[in-house]
């Protein structure tokens, strides 16, 4: 599970150009910019919960602005990607697959320890959450 999720969040920075020649197929269906969301909503909740890390708050604003370009190169329009993102099926989803990914790394979401001793390595490999993220 490690390297299926590890593979995942790599391919939120390979995917741009290969995925950008493909039909639309779906925001839900869009692999790439989920595991960019995936990588986003992670950082924001280690950046809440430990007191030891703080967010790069304009790096996740850039990082995120350019998963809506992609999603606009795309076809996607801005209120289907407000709408996607808004949507609360998705946002419980997404926290699904957050608290997954925390689990596969053997943290917990209800465990701010954890997500310190996580975000730590995140920042550490340099992995895209990790550069969301900045030791206190």
């Amino acid at each position: 599970m490690r390297m299926i999720t590890t593979a995942v969040l790599s391919f939120a920075l390979a995917a741009g150009s290969v995925a950008g020649a493909s039909a639309k197929v779906g925001l839900p269906n869009e692999k790439d910019i989920n595991a960019g969301l995936l990588a986003v909503a992670a950082a924001d909740k280690i950046r809440r919960e430990c007191n030891s890390i703080s967010g790069r708050f304009f790096r996740a604003r850039s990082y995120v602005n350019g998963l809506k370009s992609m999603a606009r190169d795309r076809g996607y329009t801005e209120n289907e990607i407000d709408a996607y993102v808004n949507n609360k099926a998705h946002q419980r989803a997404m926290r699904e697959r957050r608290n997954a990914f925390f689990k596969s790394k053997g943290a917990s979401n209800l465990d701010a320890q954890s997500l310190c001793v996580l975000g730590r390595a995140e920042i550490s490999k340099k992995s895209v959450i990790g550069s969301l993220l900045k030791a206190k």
